[in-house]
Parts: C-alpha cells; sequence; structure tokens
C-alpha cells in the first residue's frame, strides 16, 4: 500500500446542475439585453422605449412592486406564504394617507409601514399561532383589508375636506431629487437617438431627474436586506426557520419569535409600498389604487428566486411593462412584439444547441406568429397595452419555473417542539 499522499478530486458539478451565473455572465447578459433593446428601438421607431420620461416613470412604478416583493422574500424566507402583501398594501395606502394630509408625508410613510406591519402582524397570529392555512389567511386579510378601509374612508375621508369616501385629501409631496446639469445632458443625449449611446443615456437620464427621497430609501432597502439576511447570524436563524424549522429549533433557535418578526417586517414592508403608491405616485388615496400590485410583487420575489437582487430586476420588468401604457402605449408595445420575437429566435437558436427539437420547433411557430403580428399591425389594442403588465407576469413565471427553489420549509405547518 502506498503511503504517499492521495490528491483528493475535485468536486465536479453534478450531472444536469445548474451553474450559478457570476458578474461577469450578468453584466454580459445586461448588456447584450441592452444591445437588443436599443436595435428593437432603432428598427421601430419607438424612441420614447427608453426615454427619460419613460425610464422615470418605470421607476416610480416599480417601487411599490419592489418593496411588495421585499415583504414576500422576508416572509417566505422565514417558512410563511404572504399572499396577503394586497391586503397589507391597501392597509399602507390607507393609513399612509389619513396620516399624510393631517400630519405632513412622512408621518404618512411612518404610518402607512405601521399599517401594513399590523397586517403582517395578523397574519403571523392566525398562521404560525394558530397554524392555519397560509394561502387561507393571506386572502381572507386581502379581502378585510379592503372591506375594513371602504368602511373607514366613511367617516374619515369624506368628512375632510377635498375628500370624499373614495379618496383621501391631497397629500403634500416628499422633495424630489435631480442632478442640475447631468439630468440635462443625458436628456439632450438621449434626444438624438443614437444607437445604444441614447439609449443608455435615457436610462441613466431617468435615475437622476424627479427621483423622490423616499424611492432613494426603497433602492437602499435591497441590499440591506441582502446583508441582514446573509450576512449577519439574525439573517442566518431567520432563515433557518424557512429551510428546516425543527433543526433550527434544536440549536436553540426561538422559530415562533423569528417567524413573527419576518411577518411583520414582510406587512411593514407591503405598507411602505402603499404608502408610496398614495404620496409619491399619486398624492391622493384613491379606493382600489393598489391595482393587484401586491400579487405582482410576490410574482417579481418568484422570479427572483427569493433573492433580492432577482426580485429587483422582476420589479423593475414589472414596473417598466406598467409605464409603457401612461406614454404612447400602443407604439411602444406593439414594438416590444418584435422585441418578443427576436427573443424567441434565440431561444429556438439555444433549443436546437441542446437537441430540444420539439422546443425549437414551439418556438420557431411562436416567433414567426409575432413577427407576423408585428409587420401586419401598426399598434395593439388598447386593451392589450393595460393588460401588458400581468400578461408578462403569467408569461415570465410561466418561463422561469423550472430554474426556482423555494425555501423547503416555505407553506408547511409547524408547532413548537414537534421535533422532539
Amino acid at each position: 500500500m502506498s503511503t504517499g499522499t492521495v490528491a483528493k478530486p475535485s468536486a465536479a458539478p453534478a450531472k444536469g446542475a445548474r451553474r450559478k451565473l457570476t458578474w461577469p455572465w450578468i453584466l454580459l447578459i445586461v448588456a447584450a439585453g441592452l444591445v437588443l433593446f436599443s436595435l428593437v428601438r432603432a428598427v421601430s421607431g419607438a424612441d420614447d422605449l427608453t426615454s427619460v420620461g419613460q425610464v422615470s416613470g418605470a421607476l416610480q412604478l416599480a417601487v411599490p412592486i419592489g418593496l411588495a416583493g421585499l415583504g414576500g422574500l422576508w416572509s417566505e424566507r422565514a417558512g410563511v406564504v404572504n399572499i396577503g402583501l394586497e391586503g397589507m398594501m391597501i392597509l399602507g395606502t390607507w393609513f399612509g394617507a389619513w396620516a399624510g394630509y393631517q400630519w405632513g408625508p412622512w408621518t404618512g410613510v411612518l404610518v402607512g409601514i405601521l399599517g401594513g406591519a399590523l397586517g403582517g402582524l395578523l397574519h403571523a397570529i392566525i398562521t404560525v399561532t394558530f397554524n392555519v392555512n397560509h394561502i387561507v389567511s393571506g386572502v381572507a386579510i386581502n379581502i378585510l383589508a379592503l372591506g375594513f378601509t371602504k368602511y373607514l374612508s366613511n367617516f374619515t375621508f369624506a368628512e375632510a375636506e377635498g375628500g370624499s369616501s373614495k379618496q383621501s385629501p391631497r397629500i403634500d409631496q416628499i422633495t424630489q431629487i435631480t442632478v442640475p446639469g447631468l439630468s440635462d445632458k443625458l436628456a439632450e443625449l438621449q434626444g438624438k437617438h443614437w444607437f445604444l449611446i441614447s439609449d443608455l443615456a435615457g436610462i441613466l437620464g431617468g435615475l437622476v431627474t424627479n427621483l423622490s427621497l423616499l424611492t432613494i430609501v426603497a433602492i437602499l432597502l435591497i441590499p440591506a436586506t441582502w446583508w441582514v439576511l446573509w450576512r449577519t447570524a439574525f439573517g442566518l436563524r431567520l432563515r433557518s426557520c424557512g429551510e428546516n424549522p425543527v433543526a433550527a429549533e434544536s440549536l436553540g433557535v426561538n422559530v415562533y419569535k423569528y417567524k413573527y418578526i419576518a411577518v411583520a417586517i414582510s406587512g411593514g414592508l407591503a405598507g411602505l409600498g402603499g404608502a408610496f403608491l398614495a404620496i409619491v405616485s399619486t398624492g391622493i388615496y384613491q379606493e382600489g389604487q393598489t391595482g393587484g400590485r401586491g400579487y405582482i410583487g410576490l410574482a417579481a420575489m418568484i422570479f427572483g428566486n427569493w433573492m433580492p437582487g432577482g426580485m429587483a430586476l422582476g420589479a423593475g420588468l414589472f414596473g417598466f411593462t406598467d409605464s409603457l401604457k401612461l406614454r404612447g402605449g400602443a407604439e411602444n408595445v406593439h414594438a416590444l412584439l418584435l422585441l418578443v420575437a427576436v427573443l424567441l429566435v434565440i431561444a429556438m437558436l439555444w433549443q436546437l444547441y441542446k437537441k430540444k427539437y420539439v422546443a425549437a420547433v414551439v418556438a420557431a411557430v411562436v416567433a414567426a406568429g409575432f413577427f407576423c403580428w408585428y409587420a401586419f399591425t401598426d399598434e395593439v389594442p388598447s386593451q392589450f397595452v393595460d393588460a401588458a403588465p400581468y400578461i408578462t407576469t403569467l408569461l415570465v413565471l410561466a418561463l422561469s419555473a423550472q430554474r426556482l427553489r423555494m425555501p423547503k420549509a416555505d407553506g408547511l405547518p409547524y408547532r413548537k417542539g414537534q421535533g422532539k
């Protein structure tokens, strides 16, 4: 027998395992996407696709979706499914507007967070303490929040000057920031409609023009969430509750406490998204103004594979499609038909490379359909423009479903001491 040192074989990835995307690959994909988008814009003539106003509007619409998605991430990383994000957003809009028109917008923001957190706390009591099905609890909270805010509006906003039973009085705006000089230069460069350069200028210009302070806070919450959940002992314990609560309990983690904290924070973030809608987006509370953004936020979280960065990309995508109807919607969505067709051609080539011929044929047929739709029409119906965010949500989830991995104990019932 040899006594020499035997080198250990290097760990090879399992057959069929998916490799993690590294930052160079992510940046390369983003750059390729920008080139493709610029090409579609140049061919279609829909120059408003990447204008400063379009990007600024998309960012404003993406923030409430992103905050709802971030709230869902906190909750589900602790093992609690939060379908009630929509209801918690509704509570955030109402409480934020109620406090905002009386005591100022920042007070409205804080009270909106509190309103959403109360909804999250109710969800935690029902699901964690009483072990009710998470979906049933979430749907019930959505219904209760809608009815509760309607009831409150009848004797608060209806009796206030400038309000009614369906809307609040006007709320003062939070300070907006525009970087002087840089914003004008980028807008001027974007207006030249140069290939790629103008598109990049439009995107950067949208990020430095009429930027609300609350938008900056919301954006900073994304890396803050990543750092807390993946770089602190608190985050490790919280995530362990969503992966294996029995093992976490055996190591001394108070699973109930961490679930309560996570779901309350989840509700607070959704409430912040609702307050953003009422105070920043419209400056007024209106009945039904969330418009399903809580559900879209949940879809953004799933699209992002329960990670903050991926969730932010999903929220940006849904916010962009939502903003299309605000500025030349029919023309912009018509141009996106060409983009979808090109993406399907790329998907066809990829399936051919992987020798999946059936999938390649399906992609080719659908791509041909989109090419014909684009070539033989000048614009899409207005109803399709209004439905674009929801259609995008369904398509993205359908195409990305096979690459997702939710926390292992997400939505599963848990009782204290069940592992003994």
